[in-house]
């Protein structure tokens, strides 16, 4: 007489045996995908902390034409923003290893030898490199009569752009930043070819492992969805609260005889 099966075996049974998809396993393992998801967010916004504190001198320089930081900061943002984020990592991971002098410097052993510092480090340069571009479009586009009153008070320089600029292109930037952060955490997936273990790494690793298509991948992708989301969100929230002086105002519109009486 064989044992009552519980309702657990019956699941495991359809999951395997008749549903598309094994549910059950991704169950299973949604352990090894939340400590990926933490390694992305850690990767990504670790990242876009470091790469946000670089990009904003070099973008207040830029925006400034600084004759001799002004080229330099160019020619760098153009080599990262010109080249894929892939290759940049395989530059610092792969690249750097191959000179004598790096494997012998004191960075080696506790940093450039590492794929999470390898990571870490392509992807703050590669983001402040982007941001830097569209936080100097906002500080140039910064009104003129802003700048004027804000000298008419007889702030200094460094005044005006504490309080003035900056705070105004923070809000203007908002829009494109929001994107420059799906994109970075987009760009994460790249970790993975470096042996990190990502949301995409533990994809790959529990499709190789049972031999699966893309039960994987579709979890992955749906861990993604649901950070994107969270991150549209709270930049809309921001936006409803930084940017509400630049939204049209709604006007109370009155009926035809009390406008011609008025």
């Amino acid at each position: 007489m064989e044992p009552e099966r519980s309702f657990y075996d019956y699941l495991q049974s359809f999951s395997e045996t008749r549903s598309p998809i094994d549910f059950i396993l991704i169950y299973d393992n949604l352990g090894r995908f939340f400590e990926g998801a933490l390694v992305t967010l850690q990767l990504t916004f670790l990242a876009l902390l470091i790469g946000g504190l670089i990009a904003v001198p070099l973008a207040i320089a830029r925006a400034n034409r600084k004759p001799f930081l002004n080229p330099a900061i160019r020619v760098y943002t153009y080599v990262f923003c010109g080249t894929p984020l892939l290759v940049q990592v395989y530059l610092f991971y792969f690249g750097l290893g191959q000179f004598e002098a790096v494997r012998e410097s004191l960075m080696w052993d506790p940093v450039l030898s590492s794929p999470w510092w390898c990571v870490i480090i392509a992807f703050t340069l590669n983001t402040a490199a982007y941001t830097t571009e569209f936080l100097r479009g906002a500080i140039e586009s910064t009104p003129r009569g802003e700048v004027e009153a804000a000298k008419a008070c007889g702030m200094s320089p460094f005044t005006r752009m504490r309080l003035v600029v900056l705070p105004n292109a923070f809000r203007r930037a908002l829009p494109a930043y929001s994107n420059e952060v799906i994109f970075t955490l987009h760009g994460s997936v790249i970790a993975s070819t470096v042996t990190l273990q990502d949301l995409l790494g533990v994809g790959r690793w529990l499709n190789g492992r049972y031999y699966l298509a893309y039960e994987g991948f579709l979890t992955a992708m749906v861990f993604y969805m649901a950070i994107v989301f969270l991150i549209t969100f709270a930049f809309r929230l921001a936006e409803r609260r930084f940017l509400r002086h630049l939204r049209p105002r709604e006007t109370t519109k009155l009926p035809g005889a009390a406008r011609v009486a008025a």
